[in-house]
C-alpha cells in the first residue's frame, strides 16, 4: 500500500470519528479516484467485492463474481482462460485471475457491442 493511501486512510478515519452527517477531508487524487469508482458502482446498484489479490474462490463463487454459470466457468478453466489450482479434488481460482480475465474480455465485449449497435442501426431497430 502506498504512503498516500495510508495517509488518506488515517485522514478518513479521523474525519469519520467526528459527529454529523457530512465529512470533510482532503484526499490524494489516487484515493479520490478510487473512492469515486466505488461510489459510482454503488450508485449504479452494483455489488462491490473487496478481497486480497491472493484470495481464492470456488468455481461456484467465481461464477457468481463473473455473472455466469458454473459449467461456463469450468469451460474457461479447461481452455486456460482462468488460472486455477487443485486442493485435493477441489478447484480454487484466484480472484486476481478473475480480474485479469475480465480485463482481457473488456475490449472483445466492446467490439461485440459496437457490432450489435451497427446491426441494429442497419436493420432500423433503433429510434
Amino acid at each position: 500500500m502506498s504512503d498516500l493511501l495510508v495517509r488518506d486512510a488515517a485522514a478518513l478515519h479521523r474525519a469519520l470519528d467526528n459527529s454529523g452527517d457530512e465529512v470533510n477531508v482532503a484526499l490524494s487524487r489516487e484515493t479520490a479516484e478510487l473512492v469515486s469508482r466505488l461510489v459510482d458502482a454503488r450508485a449504479r446498484g452494483e455489488e462491490i467485492v473487496i478481497s486480497p489479490g491472493n484470495a481464492e474462490v470456488t468455481p461456484t463463487e467465481a461464477a457468481v463474481l463473473l455473472g455466469m454459470s458454473r459449467p461456463q466457468v469450468r469451460k474457461l478453466m479447461d481452455r486456460g482462460l482462468l488460472d486455477f489450482r487443485k486442493v485435493g479434488t477441489h478447484h480454487r481460482i484466484r480472484v486476481s485471475s478473475i480480474r485479469r480475465f475480465l480485463e482481457s474480455e473488456r475490449p472483445r465485449r466492446a467490439d461485440a457491442l459496437a457490432d450489435l449497435a451497427a446491426l441494429q442501426n442497419e436493420l432500423g431497430l433503433t429510434e
